[in-house]
């Protein structure tokens, strides 16, 4: 058995980036990665299924601040432990976030071998695209970087393309990158037969990307290392250090390296491959399950009369989209937006976004539904002086201990037990129970269940934001406020019930 069988891979995923192309039901605040758009999983979740077993060690997850908790969420859904999930200060694009991936492979080994693969990609055959990896990681091990490359089958403008060079050996070498050409100098390298989307998939050795960096854009080593020598652990997260992360460019590895470098092989995918980049993918992926292969229709919410070439999609229990008599035609409903496309402008989607952003709508950026540590809220109502949301708070979760200056709210439980705590008050408040929290009071939720709580909250006030929060304590080490009573110790001050509270939800949580 050959020493690169014997050496596991460390996969390294990117877990950041917006997808507005697939707007409504990718945005900002929840973008397409964590959606699960041609399955049962998420994006995500089918990534990291790839990448379990003997082959692979634990991965590393690079996300940023605001997907950190669903990341860590979906983990936990697929009985997934032990990945590391680094959390990134702010966005700096890709190259810093793979050479920190690099520098601390290599502080274990030098050589281990390192893949980088993005979140939001779809593979269908895990078994083939795991046997070219491995065929890969013999070309890795010589010192090469390997990109993944896939076969076009049109002169697509969305993709980056890769010329290949001659061939060297058993592998061939990478004559340049050519970033997004438009359609007729994508149908000219589609001709010569000498080309092939890059993937954005790499495989190195962790020693061979420092390298490259020092060869090419040393800028970059300085920062990202004193980043990873200040970073402190947050509960499950490795937070990488503030100051010296903001000083890095914005740059892809694309971009800082891989234009570069001279020392790049290709490995062609032989399995599907999909980056899901518009609607149009989408519905490429599934039109071939559909009735005759004329219409997608995404779920039970979704109804295609004498519709040709159409992707119609609901994302609401108790929403219908029909459509009759369309063509080429894109259709995706959510709570509350609707895109409605020409099926050949899919790549304008983001248009809308920017549209949208312009005339300062929520629903450019914010999903209506809004994750957190502890579950997720999302608003049923809203007018002047009160908002009704319903709330789910996961088994062992809670909420942080607060107060609000401008508002009252009301807890009715739809399901489950919630543990409630209100100044010096302490009480359980089961199924069709409710519970008042006045202005000012100081207060928690907790569930010590084995199941989820939810619960209808309305709030009354008169202003009713989100930053009305005056937060005490908190179990996911979120920023409490400054003005927070201590002792003469440092320690906190809190309410004897919401101590209790505290030991309980530690215990739940434990």
């Amino acid at each position: 058995m050959t020493d690169h069988v014997l050496r596991k891979i460390t996969p390294v995923l990117l877990a950041g980036g917006a997808g507005t192309r697939l707007w409504p039901v990718s945005r900002r605040t929840f973008p397409k990665q964590f959606s699960s758009l041609t399955g049962d999983e998420t994006l995500f979740q089918a990534t990291i299924r790839r990448f379990v077993g003997p082959d692979y060690t634990r991965p590393l997850v690079m996300a940023n601040e605001d997907f950190r908790f669903i990341v860590s969420g979906q983990l936990e859904q697929m009985g997934v432990s032990g990945a590391t999930i680094v959390v990134e200060p702010v966005g700096r694009n890709t190259a810093p976030a793979i050479l920190a991936a690099a520098q601390m492979v290599a502080a274990g080994n030098p050589r281990g071998l390192v893949l980088v693969a993005p979140s939001d990609h779809m593979i269908s055959d895990a078994v083939a695209f795991s046997e070219t990896v491995m065929k890969a990681a013999e070309i890795a091990e010589t010192g090469r970087i390997v990109v993944f490359g896939v076969r076009p089958d049109r002169p697509a403008s969305a993709y980056g393309y890769l010329e290949l060079a001659e061939e060297e050996g058993d592998f061939q070498m990478v004559r340049r990158f050519v970033e997004k050409p438009a359609t007729d100098h994508a149908a000219d390298m589609l001709a010569r037969g000498n080309c092939l989307w890059n993937a954005g998939i790499f495989l190195f050795q962790a020693q061979t990307m420092i390298d490259e960096f020092r060869n090419h854009t040393p800028e970059f080593l300085a920062p990202v290392q004193a980043s990873l020598d200040l970073a402190r652990r947050d509960t499950n997260f490795l937070r990488l250090a503030d100051a010296p992360w903001r000083e890095l460019p914005d740059r892809s590895l694309d971009y800082a390296i891989m234009e570069k470098s001279g020392n790049i092989a290709v490995s062609p995918l032989t399995c599907p491959w999909a980056d899901l980049g518009g609607w149009d993918s989408v519905w490429q992926e599934t039109v071939a399950a559909c009735p005759n292969g004329n219409a997608v229709v995404a779920d039970g919410g979704s109804t295609a009369i004498d519709c040709q070439n159409v992707l119609l999609r609901s994302e609401g229990d108790d929403l219908q989209v029909v459509g009759i008599g369309l063509r080429d035609t894109i259709v995706v409903a959510t709570s509350d937006a609707v895109l409605v496309a020409d099926l050949k402008r899919a790549q304008d989607v983001r248009l809308a976004v920017d549209a949208l952003a312009a005339k300062r709508r929520k629903q450019a950026v914010a999903f209506p539904r809004d994750y957190r540590p502890w579950g997720w809220y999302e608003t049923l109502a809203r007018a002047d002086r009160f908002q009704v949301k319903r709330i789910m708070v996961e088994p062992g979760a809670s909420l942080s201990l607060q107060k609000h200056m401008h508002r009252s709210e009301h807890w009715v439980v739809v399901s489950g037990t919630a543990l409630v705590t209100i100044d010096d008050d302490q009480r359980l408040v089961s199924e069709n129970e409710s519970v008042y929290v006045p202005l000012g009071a100081v207060h928690r939720m907790t569930n010590p269940g084995k199941v989820p709580v939810i619960l209808i909250e309305v709030q009354t006030g008169v202003y009713l934001e989100e930053d009305d929060i005056i937060r005490y304590h908190d179990q996911y080490a979120r920023p409490v406020h400054p003005r927070m009573p201590v002792d003469g110790g440092g320690a906190e001050i809190l309410p004897s019930a919401a101590q209790a509270d505290v030991n309980s939800a530690a215990h739940h949580v434990s």
